[in-house]
């Protein structure tokens, strides 16, 4: 009786493509697990306050000052929630505060913006004598404190008769974030292929040109995570707001919430809720320019 054997099956010649791995390595899955409850415990940690907050703003005065707000979650039924306490913000001037700092924060985030997205532009693509060492100047200005400028400031402005004014605040702002700007940029539009400019260069494109059509449309993730920054850091400002402007019809949230915790130190509800109005814009912002901020902040960390 003849015994048959099986040929040895080939082994199949690799086709350039790795198979994905099914789950991470032991190793990897450790290194993990530490990164991942940090992260758990800074997400805890910014929730529960905010969470108090809110619960807060929806309680009538007798339960915030005699109750807790995780008791008033779990008897959630056996509370008196009212919208009350945003009435009453609103009518103290919380409303036209809010349009105050909107009109404050959108043109100081868009000016800067622009200006260093230019500045950007020629410390990237322009040769000019100095042009390194004028870049280092310009971002040196980042480890120099606010603070020392605001009284040169402040008379500066007293003597154009300009305290009080939006204006005041739109060229401190824009000053302040200048450097900044400039720095995030310049680090990204390096990162950009030159054979685009090149390309342009071909075709007769002027510099304004390239400028306003190939370079900006490409720079949107910087753009969108300094305007994020900018935007978050205007609209949280009391200092500037207070010297600058200061309470009146040009008061913004900031002031108006300092004006509530003088005025209503004992009023829990209403501070939660103008506080969370205050925060409102900042959480709206920052979710929808997302995904850009991490693309716009590591480009040009290696190269540039």
């Amino acid at each position: 009786m003849s015994t048959s054997t099986v040929p040895p099956v080939a082994e199949a010649a690799p086709t350039g493509r790795s198979r994905p791995r099914s789950r991470p390595e032991p190793g990897e899955s450790r290194a993990n697990w530490p990164v991942r409850i940090t992260l758990a415990l800074v997400v805890v940690g910014f929730v529960i306050p905010t969470l108090g907050l809110l619960v807060t703003s929806f309680r009538t005065r007798e339960d915030a000052t005699s109750t807790s707000w995780w008791g008033a979650i779990l008897r959630f039924w056996d509370n008196d929630w009212t919208l009350n306490s945003y009435r009453e913000v609103l009518d103290a001037g919380m409303g036209n505060a809010f349009i105050n700092s909107l009109v404050v924060t959108i043109p100081a985030t868009i000016i800067p913006i622009l200006i260093a997205a230019m500045a950007a532009y020629a410390f990237t693509f322009l040769q000019f004598r100095g042009r390194d060492w004028l870049f280092v100047l310009v971002v040196g200005l980042l480890v120099v404190p606010n603070q020392v400028a605001l009284m040169p400031l402040l008379q500066l402005f007293n003597q154009f008769g300009l305290v009080g004014e939006f204006i005041t605040v739109w060229l401190a702002h824009t000053g302040f974030g200048m450097p900044l700007a400039v720095f995030i940029l310049r680090n990204y539009m390096s990162t950009l292929p030159t054979a685009v400019i090149e390309s342009a260069k071909i075709d007769g494109a002027s510099h304004y040109q390239t400028f306003w059509r190939l370079i900006l449309p490409m720079s949107v993730p910087a753009l969108a995570a300094f305007a994020i920054f900018q935007f978050l850091w205007v609209w949280n400002d009391l200092l500037i707001a207070v010297l600058f402007i200061g309470s009146g019809r040009n008061e913004v949230v900031t002031v108006a919430l300092q004006g509530l915790i003088g005025q209503y130190g004992q009023r829990w509800d209403l501070l939660s809720s103008g506080a969370f109005i205050s925060m409102l814009v900042p959480v709206i912002v920052f979710f929808a320019l997302q995904r850009y901020f991490v693309r716009g902040m590591t480009a040009g960390a290696v190269k540039g």
